[in-house]
């Protein structure tokens, strides 16, 4: 006997996920096309602007440079590592998102079937997503390593000190985030924020925006951006753990890293500004709620990607004995303190 709803059910899975694949393989497309402009505006110039209207065709152009471009592999690497390496990166940024909820559930008019925007409701999503973004520090250190580059492997050795570092201070974070929402699922962290702004958890007074802010500045140096990308240098380190990789193994690298970078906004939105949910609720005739949620998200997350790329282009980068010192003497006693004052709140 064939069950047909278990059939419906597998279909629709696949579906989402091949949407979610293909959406989150569009996105470093756009996102470098922003990130220059940004950069442009910041310094007061252009940014791309030859390759189409305004250069909106410049990520084509690299994507077809990239894929042209000779894959140099270097004669004393570890081949198998080195080639490797970015897959390892890459693949868990892309897993993370398993678990990511961008809406809630709603009934669907006229079939009277739910559905809902996301993948799959973890009861320990968060767990799960603080797991594998960890994981993708092993494709950078295998990556410098495998290089057989002086270069490259200081920039692997300088992003696993770093991922120790800041890994503690995020999870303090998220460990906030819980106490507050009494879960681990991302789901029901969205729905306890539901009813309005002053149920976010960045307005849970006075430990939300300390947990904010922790989060934040711990997600950027976990994603390797300034002022924290000491693991690709420029100035002493060539391009760090990247710089012997050409062709499209540098852009898995890259992609990995935009990925990193939608997935720390994503969190933000999700654990501390209420998710989908709107500032107010409200609803509009004959639009669908998931349009209204769809969004809002969006909105937010594009907020937050845009404070990243303003943040890289004003900031200097921090010598290494000053991230040391941020992660260690500063981030995480606050975050300490932070649990047990957030203990003492929800006690």
């Amino acid at each position: 006997m064939i069950d047909l709803a278990l059939i419906i059910t597998i279909i629709i899975m696949v579906v989402k996920v091949g949407l979610l694949t293909m959406i989150l393989f569009s996105l470093p497309m756009p996102l470098t096309w922003i990130e220059r402009k940004v950069a442009g505006h910041i310094h007061a110039r252009l940014g791309p602007f030859r390759v189409g209207p305004h250069g909106i065709m410049q990520p084509m152009a690299d994507t077809v440079k990239l894929l042209f471009k000779e894959d140099i592999v270097p004669e004393k690497a570890d081949k198998l590592i080195f080639k490797l390496a970015p897959l390892i990166a890459m693949i868990p940024a892309f897993a993370v998102f398993v678990a990511i909820p961008v809406g809630g559930t709603w009934t669907v008019p006229f079939i009277d079937q739910e559905m809902n925007l996301y993948v799959t409701d973890m009861n320990v999503g968060l767990l799960y997503i603080l797991a594998m973004g960890g994981l993708g520090i092993y494709g950078i250190i295998f990556g410098g390593w495998a290089s057989n580059s002086k270069y490259a492997l200081l920039g692997g050795m300088r992003s696993a000190a770093q991922m120790i570092s800041y890994e503690v201070a995020l999870s303090f974070a998220a460990v906030g985030v819980v106490m507050m929402s009494n879960s681990l699922s991302l789901v029901d962290i969205v729905n306890t924020q539901g009813g309005g702004f002053w149920n976010w958890n960045f307005f849970y007074l006075p430990v939300g925006p300390v947990w904010f802010f922790i989060f934040i500045i711990a997600g950027s140096a976990e994603i390797n951006r300034i002022p924290f990308d000491l693991a690709e240098d420029e100035g002493t380190l060539a391009a760090g753990f990247h710089t012997e990789y050409s062709g499209m193994k540098f852009s898995f690298f890259m992609l990995a890293e935009y990925i990193a970078l939608v997935t720390v906004s994503v969190l933000a939105v999700v654990l501390f500004f209420g998710g989908w949910n709107p500032p107010i609720d409200y609803t509009i005739p004959f639009v669908p709620i998931a349009f209204i949620w769809l969004f809002w998200f969006v909105i937010k997350v594009s907020v937050f990607i845009y404070m990243f790329m303003w943040v890289r282009f004003t900031l200097p980068r921090y010598r290494y004995d000053q991230l040391m010192n941020i992660g260690w003497k500063i981030l995480i006693p606050i975050s300490l303190v932070n649990i047990l004052i957030t203990g003492f709140m929800r006690i």
